[in-house]
C-alpha cells in the first residue's frame, strides 16, 4: 500500500476525531473571526520543528505560494465558520467534503495541466467521490439562503489550498513548507484583532466562566484536528499530481469514521451525544461505504 495513502487515511481518521468534538462542543454557533483566530494562532506551534527542518529563506517565487496557500486557508476556514455560525456543522462539512474532488480535479489540470489517470484510477476516483456525496445527503433540504454561497466559497478555496500546497511542496521539503505556511498563517490570523467584536470574543470577560470539562474536548479537539491537517499536507507532499484530486475523495473514509463513532455514543453513551438513527440512514450509511471501500480497494490494488 502506498504511504500517501495510509497517511490519508490517518488524517481523515483524525479530521473525524476534531468532527466528533465539534459536535460535542459546539452546543451554540462559534463566532467566524473568534474561530479562524484560534486556528491561526496554534499554527504557532509548529516552531518546534524549527530544529529538525534545516530552515532556510524560500526564494521570491516560492515565498508567493507559501502566502497565496495561506491565505486562501484562512479564507477556506473563516467561511466554513461562517456558515456554521448560521447552519449545522455536520451539514456544512459534509457539504464541503462532496464538492472538494470536483474543483481540486479541474484546478489541478488547471495548474498542472493534463494528468494520465488509468481507467481503474478514474473509476475508483468516481465510486470514492459518489460514496462522499451520498454519505453526507440528508433527507431534510437545506433553505438555500445564502448557504450554497458561503459554503462553495469555503470549498472552492480549500480546494486552491491543495493545489497551492502541491506547487509549493514541488520547491520545498515537507518540514520547510509546513513550518512557513503555519508561520503565514499565524502571522495573517493577528488581522482578526483589529476587530472589537473578534477581541471581545478571544479575550473572556471575568463574567464568562468556561466549563473544564468542555475546554478539554475543544483543545482536544483541535489537537486532533492540527494533526489531521500535517497529515493531509504529508499526503499532498508525497502523492503524484494526477492522484491529487483522489486524496480528497477519500474524505468519505472520514464520514464512515464520524458515523461508527456517533453510532457508538448514540447506541451506548446517549446522555452524552445523541443523533437520529433509522433503518433508511443506516442503509444510505452502507451504500456509500461499500462504494468507499470498493474505490479504495481500487486504489489499492493498482
Amino acid at each position: 500500500m502506498a504511504l500517501w495513502l495510509i497517511v490519508t487515511i490517518f488524517a481523515y481518521f483524525f479530521f473525524a476525531l476534531s468532527s466528533l468534538g465539534d459536535k460535542l462542543v459546539l452546543a451554540g454557533p462559534p463566532k467566524a473571526s473568534t474561530y479562524t483566530f484560534y486556528v491561526g494562532l496554534l499554527s504557532v506551534l509548529v516552531v518546534v520543528l524549527i530544529p529538525f527542518a534545516n530552515l532556510n529563506i524560500p526564494k521570491s517565487e516560492t515565498i508567493f505560494w507559501i502566502v497565496l496557500t495561506s491565505v486562501v486557508h484562512l479564507i477556506g476556514i473563516y467561511m466554513m465558520f461562517l456558515a456554521v455560525e448560521k447552519f449545522e456543522v455536520s451539514k456544512v462539512i459534509t457539504t464541503i467534503g462532496a464538492t472538494q474532488p470536483v474543483f481540486i480535479f479541474g484546478l489541478t489540470w488547471i495548474f498542472f495541466g493534463a494528468q494520465e489517470m488509468n481507467a481503474i484510477n478514474m473509476l475508483a476516483f468516481a465510486l470514492l467521490l459518489l460514496g462522499s456525496i451520498i454519505i453526507s445527503l440528508e433527507s431534510r433540504r437545506e433553505k438555500l439562503n445564502g448557504y450554497l454561497k458561503i459554503v462553495l466559497i469555503s470549498s472552492v478555496m480549500f480546494s486552491l489550498d491543495y493545489v497551492f500546497q502541491k506547487k509549493l511542496f514541488l520547491d520545498q521539503t515537507f518540514l520547510q513548507g509546513l513550518i512557513w505556511m503555519r508561520l503565514t498563517l499565524f502571522v495573517l490570523a493577528l488581522v482578526f484583532l483589529f476587530s472589537k467584536k473578534t477581541r471581545d470574543g478571544i479575550f473572556f470577560r471575568r463574567k464568562e466562566k468556561i466549563d473544564k470539562t468542555t475546554s478539554i474536548i475543544f483543545l482536544s479537539a483541535q489537537g486532533a484536528g492540527g494533526l489531521a491537517n500535517v497529515l493531509q499536507s504529508l499526503a499532498i507532499f508525497l502523492v503524484p499530481i494526477y492522484f491529487l484530486p483522489i486524496v480528497n475523495s477519500l474524505r468519505g473514509i472520514q464520514y464512515v469514521f464520524l458515523f461508527l463513532m456517533t453510532l457508538f455514543f448514540t447506541l451506548f453513551l446517549p446522555k452524552i451525544l445523541k443523533e437520529k438513527i433509522s433503518k433508511q440512514i443506516i442503509a444510505q450509511k452502507i451504500v456509500s461505504t461499500i462504494l468507499i471501500g470498493i474505490g479504495f480497494w481500487l486504489l489499492v490494488a493498482s
